[in-house]
């Protein structure tokens, strides 16, 4: 099957009401992690590739490889640029064949926000490839700093969501209601009246990013008012470091020549079932056979 842009792969789970989940790509173990629970789960799958990442990975061999992961899988996937800040970076995502953008222009003024977002529309329009805004400011940062805690104030607007969807043109809209980047600081209280009353007022489907630390139940409760896309990489991360952290107390492990290779499986095997449990939470699970035959 070939690569689905962010607007086709959750059109159905907005019909179907269930959330997609889109999980970061560092390496070729949290990729095939990631591939690995999603053919055994038979779920749909989001692979985000995020610009704060690109000092540490090549774009150009990422893509490559994940889109030979996905033909060969069977499976609905959509490539997405995580958090694209840059004309720059996402030329280049556009050249790597990215079915998908997230532009991050929440930093910025209003007005701004929207003449840059319907900037990036424009420019990936012609390629078939989706737009995924930001309105509102979503707590924490994607730079790695590992707890955080959300800003009422800068929660998204409901009066100003459906002036931003129709102004840029966008597919997909990321919401800040309460959610935060990494781990909060404190128990997470999320703003279901307003997720409720931007999912009334925007035609397109709903976005949340920040997914680490967010109750099964919440998440559900998401996802019947409105959300479609989970952005969820923390909890992968954390289960990686977990799984090092035990073997490299190993005395035994130590002892083998190939002590890095079996640190690698363990790993990988952590990072699969942690992805596993959320498409469960986020009922994804045997959703593939929705988008048809390869």
């Amino acid at each position: 099957m070939k690569l689905l842009n962010l607007k086709n792969i959750l059109a159905v789970a907005d019909q179907h009401k269930f959330g997609v989940g889109a999980f970061n790509a560092i390496d070729s173990n949290f990729i095939d992690a990631v591939f690995h629970a999603a053919q055994t789960n038979r779920s749909p799958i989001i692979i985000n590739v995020a610009e704060v990442h690109l000092k540490y990975i090549d774009i150009f061999s990422t893509s490559e490889y994940i889109k030979k992961k996905a033909a060969l899988s069977g499976l609905p996937v959509c490539l997405n640029l995580d958090h694209g800040l840059t004309f720059p970076t996402i030329e280049k995502a556009i050249q790597c064949g990215f079915s998908s953008v997230m532009f991050d222009g929440s930093s910025l003024p209003y007005e701004e926000n929207i003449a840059q977002t319907r900037k990036v529309v424009e420019l990936c329009r012609n390629h078939g490839i989706s737009v995924e805004g930001e309105l509102g400011a979503v707590g924490g940062d994607e730079g790695g700093a590992l707890e955080s805690a959300a800003d009422e104030a800068l929660y998204t607007k409901v009066e100003q969501a459906k002036e931003f969807v129709d102004a840029t043109g966008i597919d997909a809209l990321a919401v800040a209601i309460g959610n935060t980047h990494g781990k909060y600081k404190g128990e997470p209280k999320l703003d279901f009246q307003r997720l409720q009353q931007i999912d009334q007022a925007v035609s397109v489907p709903l976005v949340l990013h920040g997914g680490s630390g967010i109750s099964a139940q919440d998440f559900r409760k998401t996802i019947e008012l409105g959300i479609c896309k989970i952005n969820f990489f923390t909890g992968m991360s954390q289960a990686a470091i977990q799984s090092i952290e035990q073997d490299v107390r190993s005395a035994g492990l130590e002892q083998r020549y190939n002590y890095y290779l079996i640190m690698m499986e363990k790993m990988q095997r952590a990072i699969s079932d942690t992805v596993a449990e959320q498409m469960s939470i986020f009922g994804s699970v045997n959703k593939a056979e929705l988008y048809g035959k390869p």
